[in-house]
């Protein structure tokens, strides 16, 4: 087997616990987003020739991901719901009784943001990429990005810190029926 084969499969078995992670905050169930991941790891290996080496390979499975949450989602118009049993068993807090229900505030206020604010966030916070990075994965302009996870940590502060109540938890089909408007729309310009 080629080196080059040896190492894109090393660098891809490195990126499945953020694949899972990404997948958590996209669809909000852990057994859909254990299925995400391992499909977007099963359609890497298929499309490894498409992959340019040098390149962000954590960026191109999160688009990967993205995509097929996406495509799944308008599928089967699904939404995802916060579970706190799971929450609580993914996140590690010390000891500290403050520092446990502050990270709670947290997750809470997390789940009650836009769909599209929670991924901008969750890519350029704890995904640790670029704002240009997580522009290509959403597949939006630099300045979205920009602004909605400026407007995410914005909103998430207002929730955890400010006791200002949150609203209600969203769910994806105000945004699928938006995509699928987009995709009629494109469908009859062409």
């Amino acid at each position: 087997m080629p080196q080059s084969h040896t190492r894109f499969e090393a660098e891809l078995l490195d990126a499945v616990p953020f694949l899972r992670a990404f997948g958590r905050t996209l669809c909000g169930d852990p057994e859909q987003a254990e299925d995400l991941a391992q499909d977007a790891v099963v359609k890497a290996l298929q499309n490894r020739a498409q992959f340019q080496p040098g390149s962000n390979l954590r960026a191109w499975l999160a688009t990967i991901l993205r995509n097929l949450f996406y495509s799944a989602s308008r599928r089967r118009k699904f939404h995802g719901e916060y579970n706190p049993e799971f929450a609580e068993r993914t996140l590690v807090a010390p000891d500290d009784p403050c520092a446990v229900a502050e990270l709670e505030d947290v997750r809470r206020a997390l789940a009650m943001l836009p769909a599209f604010q929670r991924e901008a966030l969750i890519l350029v916070g704890a995904g640790g990429m670029s704002y240009e990075e997580a522009a290509q994965i959403a597949g939006v302009p630099l300045g979205t990005v920009k602004s909605r996870v400026r407007r995410a940590r914005d909103e998430l502060q207002a929730i955890v810190f400010e006791g200002r109540p949150a609203p209600a938890p969203r769910t994806a089909e105000p945004l699928l029926a938006l995509v699928d408007d987009f995709d009629r729309f494109r469908a009859r310009a062409a």
